[in-house]
């Protein structure tokens, strides 16, 4: 079965590339190709899709409030393809429920591998628009009293001084070390950088079972869901816990 992918960006000669793009790998269907977030919110209410690919910036509604009506209204999983200049809405796009975050100079086939992993559940974030999280969190926490935290939408805006995580791939120094063995500091590390579980395994030379394992115990350890979050709280020390 293959997945099926709705693309929706206001630029025609990127929404038809992507689509000749996808086309290419037996593992698509792209159902349809709009150009702004509304259609693709019509769209996929009223139509079976696995993964939508969604531009940030278009007209009418954007690729953020579209992520949001698609989380809350609709069983498609988001995954934002944004440019450099698109900082202002990413962290929006975490807190909105996006699953993925990737810039449109990727390969094919990372575009490729991360509408795979969407579909599979999991969360793909490049190291770029990590950086760009952890930036936007700092700059917004430099304008704000430190008065604890905030909640948005179930999410968690952090509001006291963020510190860059070390080089050192130990842990961040915001977060509590001792509730993690070593190599679920090491695993954390990995995933604040971007890398996929299987890239994870590779570089720790563990199986990418023992990867999911890990995981699993550090998101029960943390009460987070998913490895956004764990980048997030690695970075940040910041909890998210959802509201029922």
């Amino acid at each position: 079965m293959k997945i099926k992918v709705l693309i929706a960006d206001d630029n025609s000669f990127i929404r038809e590339g992507m689509k000749i793009i996808l086309t290419t790998f037996d593992e698509f269907e792209v159902v349809a190709t709009v150009s702004d977030g509304a259609e693709a919110v019509d769209y996929c209410r009223s139509h079976e899709v696995d993964v939508a690919l969604l531009d940030v910036r278009m007209p009418n509604m954007n690729g953020v409030e579209a992520t949001r009506l698609l989380t809350e209204q609709t069983k498609a999983k988001p995954l934002i393809l944004t440019t450099f200049d698109d900082d202002e809405y990413i962290l929006e796009a975490v807190r909105s429920g996006a699953r993925g975050y990737l810039l449109k100079n990727n390969d094919p086939e990372r575009i490729r591998d991360a509408i795979k992993s969407v579909y599979n559940d999991h969360h793909v974030l490049q190291d770029v628009v990590l950086n760009t999280i952890k930036s936007n969190l700092m700059n917004s926490t430099q304008l704000q009293p430190q008065t604890g935290r905030e909640q948005h939408n179930g999410h968690l805006a952090a509001s006291d001084p963020v510190q860059s995580a070390p080089a050192s791939s130990s842990g961040s120094d915001r977060i509590d070390r001792s509730l993690f063995t070593e190599r679920e500091l090491e695993i954390m590390a990995q995933i604040a950088k971007g890398l996929s579980n299987r890239e994870i395994s590779k570089k720790l030379f563990i199986s990418e079972g023992t990867t999911a394992n890990y995981i699993t115990s550090i998101l029960n350890k943390t009460g987070l869901e998913h490895r956004t979050q764990i980048a997030i709280y690695y970075l940040t020390g910041e909890v998210k816990h959802s509201e029922d």
